[in-house]
């Protein structure tokens, strides 16, 4: 017996050629709009649960890029804030040793007395910097103000630390004990910053020999001791900084490498799938053509 091809068999094979080619078409044309090789996981099943990895370890860089970048405003801002109360107390120091001048009468003394009150009142405000609504030097408490302005000198944060994270179990302590320098004030006699400045302003409206010789001997020694600790403070602070640096540097050369394994894996080579598509858009359209020329129903072949 032998086998025949029929007109059906003719129209039938030149459509399925004619149906692959729009699909080879259709699917350039997709990489192309979208931008990716990957359009379904069971293109390249590999190739999607990469590029799921790949991203999900994006997102969790993106995650720590956020804490760092916000660790490294914290850092700055209150690393300011103690570089300008720093200013302060080398002003204050400057009026003491300007008390110790013989030609000051009681009522000089007074005045830089006022000064001092009113320079104290400047490094409280100071340790009540805020950055994103949240006071830096309170520890935990970040919505309370680190001190009250006027006479009450006490601490209103609790030592707690704050920290960033900067990758998987890794973290950099922001916050920074400033209560540790300033302390609680005169009324808690704990010797630190405050206590000093309210006692250096108390020996000035005093005004007597003895007190102008506390000024420039006990006092004086006592300031630069708390202005020496507020500066290891800096340098603490500084530090963190540094740690938060070299994460962002870090965070940013992973996010580069992993953004172009990404690319390798699922983003579309335009170059390649430009001329495959313009390859199968001339085959195609030649399909079409030669598809025409050969599949030319009669009206006897319609009415069978």
């Amino acid at each position: 017996m032998s086998n025949r091809i029929t007109g059906a068999m003719l129209t039938g094979a030149t459509l399925n050629d004619l149906n692959s080619a729009l699909t080879k078409l259709q699917r350039s044309a997709a990489e192309l709009s979208s931008g990716h090789s990957i359009l379904e996981a069971s293109d390249n099943p590999y190739g999607a649960s990469r590029t799921l990895d790949l991203k999900s370890q994006l997102d969790g860089l993106g995650s720590y890029a956020s804490s760092v970048s916000d660790g490294i405003s914290w850092t700055n801002t209150a690393g300011g804030a103690m570089a300008n109360m720093n200013t302060v107390l080398q002003r204050i120091r400057e009026v003491m040793l300007q008390a110790g001048n013989d030609t000051n009468n009681a009522g000089d003394l007074k005045n830089l007395g006022m000064v001092v009150g009113q320079l104290t009142e400047t490094v409280k405000q100071d340790a009540n910097i805020k950055y994103g609504g949240q006071y830096l030097f309170s520890g935990t408490a970040t919505s309370a103000a680190p001190y009250a302005l006027g006479e009450n000198d006490e601490y209103q944060g609790n030592t707690e630390t704050l920290a960033r994270a900067i990758g998987p179990g890794s973290t950099v302590v922001v916050s920074t004990d400033l209560q540790s320098v300033l302390g609680n004030g005169q009324a808690s006699g704990d010797g630190k910053l405050l206590d000093v400045l309210r006692t250096i302003q108390q020996h000035l409206n005093e005004g007597t020999p003895e007190a102008r010789e506390k000024l420039v001997g006990s006092d004086l020694k006592a300031l630069d001791e708390g202005m020496e600790g507020l500066t290891q403070l800096q340098a603490l602070s500084g530090s963190a900084n540094e740690q938060l640096q070299v994460a962002a540097a870090r965070i940013e050369s992973l996010e580069g490498s992993i953004e172009k394994a990404l690319s390798n894996t699922y983003d579309t080579d335009f170059a390649k799938s430009t001329i495959e598509y313009s390859n199968e858009q001339a085959a195609y359209q030649a399909a079409l053509h030669a598809g025409a020329n050969i599949v030319q129903e009669s009206l006897l072949n319609f009415l069978r």
